[in-house]
């Protein structure tokens, strides 16, 4: 059976396991067992995903910049990338805010929610100047530091100039540059290793996700839920497949045939750094992305590139902006169009992690950041449809920046 049979079948399993223990009741005795049964599979295998993480990204990006031997190439990608990226996370939050628009979820609904839920908030209020000072600040920190807080935006920054340095030094550096490859095999080979326990570790976690789920305050805020879920697989499976076939002329079945894996996993673990060796994997074995494309564009993407966050964080701002009965106007609402682009790309591929900019979102326009209150109980629902879109836009623009730069 085929990994991908497996995965599926895992995902199926999970799903009915998870919908058996809400019905039975999590305070059941064999039911609380089963979900810490399933949170101690679940945690270690991503655990093991993110124990290579920090040397996967470092090695990858390292030898992905690397091997861009000329400087108008490098030049090229970085266009490319960055190009994308911009493009693609703009369509997400015009997205979500015209539909945000035309639905207006949340009105009608009792802030009788945020009661009880304050008390557990303490939100950092941060300006945008703050914000900014922190995110470039962040950037430009001491490498072994980074490498061992996983950091992984300093740490992408550094690999990328380590490959800058590598390609201009030439053939001074080319013993270190094999080291550089031979650690990313290395890893590569570990990844390997850890998805053989792929289908277990999403059956587990999707079990958990679905066992603990409070279904009561889902359904009060069923129209806002069903709105997000929407708009973000219309853009997962209409504007970025249109994106792809524009650009590449690559069918969207047979980019979905190839992905399915790595959308699977980060459906399931909510967070697109622990899917990235995953990803990266899909990539080159699935998709024939080149590695020096593949191991430059989607760390730097699992990072940078959050369209479903971005997406998010707009609806959510104009979600908590009717059910404090706040009309946001044209301008408002262009100030919520840059600042979430910008909280997404200083967002950690974390699950959850989109929680953390969404206070600064909501106070660019003038709401107030214990608002997000009302997010917390849906958030981890939600976070498994943004991160899959997530990395779908890694995977994807991938393939864009491929064709791109394709050589004559």
């Amino acid at each position: 059976m085929s990994l991908n049979t497996q995965i599926f079948l895992g995902t199926i399993l999970g799903v009915g396991l998870g919908i058996l223990f809400s019905q039975l009741g999590p305070e059941t005795e064999g039911v609380r067992q089963g979900i810490y049964f399933c949170g101690i599979v679940g945690t270690l295998f991503i655990d093991l995903l993110k124990m290579v993480l920090v040397p996967l990204v470092f090695t990858s990006i390292a030898v992905g910049v690397a091997n861009l031997r000329q400087h108008s190439q490098l030049h090229r990608v970085w266009i490319s990338t960055l190009g994308f990226f911009l493009l693609s996370m703009a369509a997400a939050v015009l997205l979500a805010l015209v539909a945000a628009n035309g639905f207006q979820p949340g009105k009608g609904l009792s802030l009788d929610l945020f009661q009880g839920v304050n008390q557990n908030i303490a939100a950092k209020q941060m300006s945008f100047a703050e914000f900014m000072a922190n995110f470039l600040h962040g950037l430009f920190i001491n490498p072994f530091a980074a490498l061992a807080q996983g950091n992984i935006l300093a740490i992408v920054m550094f690999a990328l100039l380590l490959g800058i340095a590598i390609v201009m030094g030439g053939e001074r550096y080319k013993n270190i540059l094999r080291l550089t490859q031979e650690g990313l095999e290395l890893m590569l080979s570990m990844v390997g290793w850890i998805m053989r326990l792929a289908p277990l570790g999403i059956l587990a976690l999707l079990a958990q996700l679905l066992a603990t789920q409070n279904l009561e305050v889902l359904s009060s805020l069923a129209q806002f839920i069903t709105v997000v879920i929407g708009t973000i697989l219309v853009h997962g499976f209409i504007v970025l497949p249109f994106l792809l076939f524009l650009i590449t002329k690559i069918s969207p079945l047979k980019f979905f045939r190839g992905a399915r894996e790595a959308l699977i996993t980060a459906f399931a673990t909510s967070s697109s750094s622990a899917t990235l060796p995953v990803t990266l994997r899909c990539a080159e074995q699935h998709l024939h992305v080149k590695p020096s494309i593949a191991g430059f564009v989607i760390p730097l993407g699992a990072t940078a590139n959050m369209d479903g966050t971005a997406l998010y964080e707009a609806s959510a701002a104009l979600f908590v902006a009717n059910l404090a009965g706040i009309e946001l106007d044209i301008s408002q609402q262009l100030i919520v169009f840059f600042t979430t682009m910008l909280a997404a790309i200083g967002a950690p591929g974390i699950p959850s992690a989109g929680m953390v900019t969404m206070v600064m979102v909501l106070q660019s326009v003038g709401l107030p950041a214990e608002a997000v209150a009302i997010l917390l109980p849906i958030d981890r629902l939600l976070d498994t449809f943004r991160t899959m879109v997530n990395v779908e836009g890694d995977m994807i623009g991938s393939l864009v920046v491929q064709r791109l730069v394709k050589e004559k």
